[in-house]
């Protein structure tokens, strides 16, 4: 399908578009080839008999659904090499897509609860960051999520393990099934995370309410937030994420697929716009909804009818909200406008 989008001329100023990703679950791009290779390595029973039975699964109702689906599928990944071929299978896709940056997400807990150690998933990320670099020139901030649907003990001895492996993460999240889970719990971890001098950034207003926003930016002093779609029923909170230039990782299609909205038409994509938010596309757990980035792109411009400025407003964003220093964000603003003034001065649609 990726292919057909990149053929199509007139799709060509997304699909080329130097491309920054900042909410993405490195978990949540196993495709389920390498889940049935990983498997059958590992001796791990997972309980499809085929690739297409697997994908079949991939039908959700709801974020606890997916969370059960995911976790499970994570059970496969455990040793160096197999973090290791999860990343870098990712981050070829992400070449393709154009993507220079990106700030993947990954839950330790997920894999220390099954007896992998940090170390393990750490090395093997870390050969493949490397060689991204060294062949595409992507660069990678991993951002180690905590489970909110744990408790915060168990987050504290993650995060006692992760202090061996600081030179390693650039960021902290928090993440998983929102429901009845509000981020102040978490305040002591974040505050520790941030005297280490990590950013922090937190899952808030997806299935939650406009005020698990407000404790993330209150109690948690986040830098970012991760969905924030629920701003919107809250104006005074929109005024301040405005004001305060807060970047939200928003994921259409994730949106769709966990029925947040009930289809891409109804999606509040271009009100976030309108309202001038700091709002930026990216892909969740591509693998599980069978969209990258660049379709979440093509997605929300055929559904709303986007004017092309508005998805180049979209990849600045991307830029703006990153974690990355000021002298790389400029270089990406740079190749940015050069991208925009080539669509604009040619015929190409």
């Amino acid at each position: 399908e990726f292919m057909e989008v990149v053929a199509c001329e007139d799709l060509a100023f997304i699909t080329r578009m130097p491309k920054v990703e900042l909410h993405l679950h490195l978990e949540g791009t196993l495709e389920p080839e390498l889940m049935f290779k990983l498997a059958e390595k590992n001796h791990v029973k997972i309980p499809y008999t085929s690739v297409q039975e697997l994908r079949e699964a991939y039908k959700f109702g709801s974020l606890s659904a997916f969370l059960d689906l995911y976790y499970s599928g994570a059970k496969v990944l455990c040793t160096e090499e197999d973090f290791y071929e999860l990343a870098i299978e990712y981050l070829k896709r992400a070449n393709d897509h154009h993507v220079r940056h990106v700030e993947p997400f990954f839950d330790p807990q997920a894999h220390m609860s099954r007896g992998i150690s940090f170390a393990t998933m750490k090395v093997g990320m870390q050969k493949a960051f490397l060689e991204a670099y060294e062949k595409w020139g992507i660069t990678v901030f991993p951002i180690m999520c905590f489970l909110r649907d744990k408790s915060l003990e168990e987050a504290l001895l993650i995060w006692k393990e992760a202090l061996n492996h600081l030179d390693f993460i650039k960021g902290v999240g928090l993440d998983s099934n929102e429901k009845e889970n509000s981020p102040a719990k978490f305040e002591q971890i974040f505050t520790e995370a941030r005297k280490h001098g990590l950013k922090v950034t937190a899952h808030a207003g997806e299935e939650g309410p406009a005020n698990y926003i407000l404790e993330a930016l209150d109690v948690l002093k986040v830098d970012r937030i991760d969905h924030g779609v629920r701003c919107l029923d809250d104006p005074d909170l929109c005024t301040r994420l405005r004001q305060e230039k807060i970047c939200l990782t928003v994921c259409p299609v994730s949106n769709i697929l966990l029925e947040v909205f009930p289809s891409m038409e109804k999606h509040n994509i271009k009100e976030l716009i309108q309202q001038d938010l700091l709002v930026c596309i990216n892909s969740d757990d591509p693998a599980y909804f069978s969209s990258y980035i660049t379709e979440n792109y093509v997605q929300i411009y055929k559904a709303h009818k986007l004017a092309r400025d508005d998805i180049f407003k979209l990849g600045r964003n991307a830029i703006h909200g990153s974690f990355l220093d000021d002298n790389r964000k400029r270089g990406l603003l740079k190749e940015m406008a050069e991208h925009e003034r080539f669509f604009k001065a040619s015929r190409i649609k």
